[in-house]
């Protein structure tokens, strides 16, 4: 059976789409040939310290056994100076959920810093694994990976119930992490503009990533007067978050940039209709039948998309049904954990 370290910074158990990728893959690997163990790096990526890079390296090399292959998931190999990727002593297996630039809230010199370190980092990988099509063309576009190079991992959804909805006012569910990219502010700002509708929203996401962040979004909801109709519940388990996915009638979803966009296939697993925006790979991951589709950050566009999915269950019940037949042919973690092994022997058995 190949061996793998799987690279991961940060708190495995954290409830984001990334780690729950990465929790995946380590439960599903074995069955297609790949002893996949964790090695834990440490929490400061992508801004880590010199002592946090060399801890990094010397946790990886503390695993490696002969013919080991390496996988390092993306918020830390892109954040890793080329000297230290190189002192790897094995192949490594780029994970790219996203590229690390393109995380909102950057300053410009930090963004060219990432890109750089990331297209040297990526220059050094035996292959690269990317979560969506888009992403794989963003990194041959401008990262310069050949495309030969690259591998598409689709995220798995697990099968649902179909929602059965609240029973009542439109109740709308928007899932991520409260971070500037998934722009919930621009979402309370459009939904400012609709309190002549009925309508609740709840928020579900952590806040420890950004904190600032999240005063700043629970300032606005105070300020619009609108806390008895939006609800922040930070984290929830899968079970809890499945009852609020159950109890929803339309998802929304106003990130700025998303590398695939795990919720958005969880909406459309349980067949809701959803409100998107176009950025990055979440114009592809949702079927247009399925969606109203807007511009990222067009506040204007995101209140009359909600105003026309509040008021009308018919158009509701249009896109429902679309969801729910993409739904059904959505990949499993099965598919996922099959293409991911592929690589990870093929790249062993070629250092060999």
């Amino acid at each position: 059976m190949t061996r793998l370290v799987f690279a991961i910074p940060g708190d495995l158990d954290a409830r984001t789409g990334g780690y729950g990728y990465d929790r995946r893959l380590l439960a599903a690997l074995p069955a297609f040939g790949v002893e996949a163990v964790h090695c834990a790096l440490p929490g400061g990526f992508p801004n880590p310290s010199a002592a946090e890079i060399a801890a990094s390296v010397a946790a990886i090399e503390a695993l490696l056994r002969p013919g080991d292959a390496v996988l390092v998931d993306g918020l830390a190999f892109g954040a890793l100076p080329e000297p230290a990727v190189r002192a790897i002593g094995a192949p490594i297996v780029a994970l790219c959920h996203h590229p690390l630039c393109l995380e909102t809230g950057l300053s410009q010199e930090r963004s060219r810093a990432l890109r750089d370190s990331e297209r040297r980092a990526l220059a050094l990988a035996a292959r690269v694994i990317v979560t969506s099509p888009h992403t794989g063309a963003v990194l041959t576009k401008d990262f310069d990976v050949p495309e030969e190079k690259i591998s598409v991992a689709l995220p798995g959804t697990d099968p649902a119930a179909r929602a059965r909805g609240s029973g009542g006012a439109p109740a709308l569910l928007s899932v991520g992490s409260i971070i500037p990219r998934k722009a919930f502010d621009l979402l309370v700002e459009a939904l400012a503009g609709l309190v002549d509708l009925d309508w609740r929203l709840r928020i579900v996401g952590g806040d420890m990533a950004a904190p600032e962040t999240a005063r700043t979004l629970d300032a606005l909801i105070e300020t619009k007067a609108l806390g008895k109709r939006i609800e922040r519940t930070g984290e929830l388990a899968a079970e809890p978050l499945g009852r609020l996915f159950d109890s929803s009638d339309v998802f929304v979803s106003p990130s700025l940039y998303e590398g695939f966009g795990m919720a958005l296939a969880e909406a459309l697993a349980r067949g809701l209709p959803i409100v998107t925006t176009t950025g990055g790979a979440a114009a592809q991951t949702i079927p247009d039948a399925a969606a109203l589709k807007i511009p990222p950050g067009d506040v204007a566009a995101l209140r009359e998309a909600l105003r026309r999915l509040i008021a009308d269950s018919d158009l509701r019940s249009r896109l429902a049904e679309a969801a729910w037949r993409a739904g059904q042919t959505l990949p499993r973690w099965e598919d996922a954990a099959r293409i991911v092994a592929g690589v990870a022997i093929g790249v062993a058995e070629t250092s060999q």
